[in-house]
C-alpha cells in the first residue's frame, strides 16, 4: 500500500517489532466468570494458517479453547496486513470464513457446540484472485476482496448449508493492481456493497442484483474525502448511511467520513464530512448495535476515538481512549453481541485488548491485553 508518513506505515500495515507476547495463558474461571460467548482471531500464520479461539467469561477474561489454535487449511503471510474483515461468521452462526492471504484461498470452519473448530468439507477454496484480505457475508452470498498484483478484484461466492463455498459465475469485478483493497462489506439489507481502495483513495459502490451479481453505481468509484480510506461500516440502524475512516492524513490529521448511499449506490457527503479524529491513522471502524456511537481505532496513536452519531449521520467527537502500553499496533475491532464489550486485535503485540462499553465511553478491562500465541501476524476478529 502507498503510505503517507512513517507513523502510518508503522500503524496500518506491519506487525511492530519486539511484540513481547508469548503464548496465551488460561485465566481462572471462578465466581462471575461463566462463559458468555467466544472470540476468534485470524492468526495469519505463514505456511499453515491458524485461527485462535477463546471462551469469553462474564468478567471479561479470555480462556483459550481446547485445541486452539485451529488449522485453517490455507496459508497466511506471516506478516502484518492492513485490512478490515479478514474473518467473518456466516449468517446462521455455524461457520467462520477466513482469508488465507498467503495461499490465495478462503477457509470455511464449522463452529462446534463447544466452540472448537473443524474444517468444512472442500475447504479451503481458491479466493478468485490473489492475496484475499477481506470478506463480506450476507445470508448465503459472500464476496472476497483480493488485493494482490495480477489478481486484484472482488469475487463472489455462495455458501451452502453444509459450509461449501461455490464461485458465483460472472461475479468477479477486477480493479487496478495498485488499488490496495482494504475492506469489502454489505449493508444490512444485502442490497448494497462497497469496497475501499486504500492506495488510490477511492471507494467502489455497487448495488446487488437478485442473482447476487454487482452493478456499479453511476460514477463509481467515488473519491474519498481523505487519503487512505480504510475501515468502513454501514450504520446498523440505517443502511443508507456509510462511514469510512481516512487513515493516511498524517500525524494528528486522521478523519472519518459520513456518506449517504442512494438506491442506485451513489455516495453523497453527509453534513460537514469528513469529521476530525485528532489522532493518527484511524484505520478500523466499529459502530454500536443501536447505531448511536462510532469507534475508530487509531493504530499509530494507540487509542480509540469515540463519536456520537446524529440522526442525519453527522459525527461529534467525544474524545479518545488510550490502550495500555503493552498493546501496540491495534487493528480490527468487534463489539460483543450484547454491545457491552469492544475487542481489538493488536498486531504489534500479538494480543487482544478488551474495553467495557458504556454508551460512548470505553474503559479497558482489568488484565487487558490478553496475549496470543507467539509468531502470529493476527488480523480479523469475530466475537460471538
Amino acid at each position: 500500500m502507498r503510505l503517507n508518513g512513517p507513523l502510518t506505515a508503522l500503524a496500518c500495515l506491519v506487525a511492530l517489532a519486539g511484540a513481547g507476547a508469548t503464548t496465551a495463558s488460561a485465566r481462572s474461571s471462578g465466581p462471575g466468570s461463566d462463559v458468555v460467548g467466544r472470540l476468534y482471531v485470524n492468526d495469519n500464520t505463514a505456511v499453515i494458517n491458524t485461527i485462535s479461539g477463546f471462551d469469553r467469561h462474564a468478567d471479561g477474561s479470555l480462556t483459550p479453547l481446547p485445541g486452539s489454535p485451529f488449522l485453517a487449511g490455507g496459508a497466511g503471510t506471516g506478516h502484518g496486513i492492513g485490512s478490515q474483515g479478514a474473518l467473518q461468521i456466516s449468517a446462521d452462526g455455524r461457520y467462520l470464513l477466513a482469508v488465507d492471504a498467503g495461499s490465495s484461498q478462503v477457509s470455511v470452519l464449522r463452529i462446534k457446540p463447544d466452540g472448537t473448530l473443524t474444517q468444512a468439507a472442500g475447504s479451503p477454496v481458491d479466493s478468485g484472485g490473489v492475496e484475499p484480505v477481506s470478506i463480506a457475508v450476507h445470508d448465503r452470498l459472500v464476496y472476497v476482496a483480493n488485493t494482490g498484483s495480477g489478481g486484484s478484484n472482488y469475487s463472489g461466492f455462495t455458501l451452502n448449508a453444509g459450509g461449501q463455498l461455490r464461485p458465483l459465475e460472472g461475479s468477479t469485478v477486477p480493479v487496478p493492481n495498485d488499488s490496495g483493497l482494504g475492506d469489502v462489506l454489505f449493508d444490512s439489507t444485502g442490497t448494497r456493497l462497497v469496497g475501499v481502495r486504500v492506495n488510490t483513495s477511492v471507494i467502489d459502490s455497487f448495488t446487488v442484483g437478485a442473482s447476487g451479481l454487482l452493478v456499479a453505481a453511476p460514477n463509481s468509484p467515488f473519491a474519498a474525502q481523505g487519503p487512505g480510506p480504510f475501515g468502513s461500516e454501514f450504520r446498523p440502524t440505517d443502511p443508507t448511511q456509510l462511514f469510512v475512516s481516512n487513515a493516511h492524513g498524517g500525524p494528528g490529521a486522521g478523519t472519518v467520513s459520513a456518506f449517504s448511499d442512494g438506491n442506485d449506490g451513489t455516495l453523497s457527503s453527509i453534513g460537514a464530512s469528513p469529521f476530525a479524529d485528532d489522532q493518527t491513522a484511524p484505520c478500523w471502524v466499529e459502530i454500536s448495535h443501536d447505531g448511536s456511537y462510532l469507534f475508530a481505532v487509531n493504530t499509530a496513536s494507540n487509542s480509540v476515538s469515540r463519536y456520537s452519531i446524529a440522526a442525519d449521520g453527522s459525527l461529534s467527537l467525544l474524545g479518545s481512549t488510550p490502550f495500555t502500553a503493552a498493546a501496540r499496533g491495534a487493528e480490527d475491532a468487534r463489539l460483543a453481541p450484547d454491545g457491552r464489550t469492544l475487542w481489538v486485535v493488536g498486531t504489534g503485540s500479538d494480543s487482544i485488548s478488551g474495553f467495557a462499553v458504556d454508551g460512548g465511553n470505553l474503559t479497558e478491562l482489568p488484565g487487558s491485553p490478553t496475549p496470543l500465541p507467539a509468531g502470529n501476524a493476527p488480523f480479523g476478529i469475530v466475537v460471538t
